[in-house]
């Protein structure tokens, strides 16, 4: 292996070989260090977009509960009308994967009502 390292003796052969192994260690060294960077950087913004989201998610639920409230003491629905429509929601909310637009509820009931 001497001629394939360009090395005029064994000592010279070795030298090489010992250099080359040190680069080697010290790039996976750079590599880890660099992709525990990225992953730790990752888990932050990770962390900080849930947070976010989860303190949306909690406003989001409080007014939907004062709505959800007021309309309960606004209008008389009687049980079994209220299971019929829970099936009607969990089904669209199916068919539609969650994106519900007020304005297609609005069609939906005007078309409904006059029949």
């Amino acid at each position: 292996m001497l001629a394939v390292a360009d090395a005029r003796s064994r000592n010279e052969f070795i030298e090489k070989a010992l250099k080359f192994y040190l680069g080697y260690l010290k790039t996976n060294q750079a590599e880890d260090y660099q992709l525990q960077s990225v992953s730790f950087m990752v888990s932050g913004t990770i962390r900080g977009t849930e947070n976010r989201l989860a303190r949306m998610d909690f406003k989001l639920v409080v007014e939907i509960a004062k709505l959800v409230h007021i309309i309960a003491l606004v209008y008389e629905i009687d049980g079994e009308t209220l299971q019929r429509l829970q099936q009607k929601c969990v089904e669209e909310g199916k068919r539609v994967n969650g994106a519900i637009w007020f304005e297609d509820v609005y069609r939906y009931q005007h078309e409904e009502s006059c029949e």
